[in-house]
């Protein structure tokens, strides 16, 4: 698809892969509504699109309400006239031993991460299928194809992001709509660290935002579903290849950074 002329929602807009991802395609001439919780991190990302995106705007929702969710899909379509592109980027981390897990994270983490992506997703499909035309670009996670320690939460709402995104592919084929996943690996934003998060176990080279977003925009015109971003496949397929000593060297690992703590 063109880029230039395109109206694009994309969630969790106000830092990270979001931001830049907005300014991104402001660049190159898309619309672009923004949708976050917080409102001034928002104004601060919109104030750098309008230069090259005068008609682009906010909404400061928390994606969390999953009612609130889907009533900013259908006013984005009507504000725009169409939407062309849902980018859902929003996510939150949940870094806690499994032990030490509670109901509430899962369901918060999920209800952000995974039912508001769908939620907005079904909110927009007819509107898409009448058009004809359309694309959904869910950001998963590198968490999503590999179970991570010390994140169930977290690697279960993006597996479940993942899979919704497969089978979104082979239901919606031959419709007109597109279906993109991007798989992000380690990358520098405040994700590590939040508050009322444990520390991260991972401490290596993480990406820019920014070369991310670029990816985004570049799949955009991709004729592949899949897109990982910084390339690291051959992590998959080497898990894939043999899940067992996967599983074993990953808890090896973990032993070894945190000196043998079981929690």
């Amino acid at each position: 698809m063109k880029v230039e002329g395109a109206t694009v929602l994309v969630t969790g807009a106000s830092s990270g892969i979001g931001a830049c991802l907005a300014e991104a395609l402001a660049e190159q001439g898309a619309t672009v509504g923004l949708v976050a919780r917080r409102k001034e991190r928002l104004e601060e990302v919109l104030e750098r699109c309008l230069p090259h995106s005068p008609q682009s705007r906010l909404w400061a929702v928390d994606l969390g309400d999953l009612d609130a969710a889907e009533r900013t899909a259908l006013d984005a379509w009507d504000a725009f006239g169409r939407l062309d592109v849902l980018v859902n980027n929003a996510g939150i981390p949940k870094r806690r031993h499994v032990t030490e897990l509670t109901m509430d994270d899962i369901e918060s983490t999920m209800r952000i991460n995974y039912l508001s992506p769908v939620r907005m997703t079904l909110a927009l499909l007819p509107r898409m299928l009448e058009r004809g035309e359309g694309t959904i670009v869910n950001v998963a996670s590198m968490a999503g194809r590999l179970g991570n320690a010390r994140e169930a939460a977290y690697s279960a709402s993006k597996f479940a992001l993942t899979g919704w995104s497969e089978a979104l592919a082979i239901d919606l084929y031959g419709t007109g709509l597109v279906v993109r996943l991007v798989q992000p690996g380690p990358i520098d934003t405040e994700i590590w660290n939040l508050p009322d998060e444990d520390p991260p176990i991972y401490d290596g080279e993480k990406v820019p935002p920014r070369e991310v977003a670029d990816g985004i925009v570049a799949c955009l015109s991709s004729d592949t579903f899949e897109h990982y971003l910084p390339d690291l496949k051959w992590v998959i397929d080497g898990k894939q290849a043999d899940v067992d000593a996967y599983l074993v060297g990953s808890a090896q690992w973990v032993a070894q950074v945190t000196g043998g703590r079981t929690t």
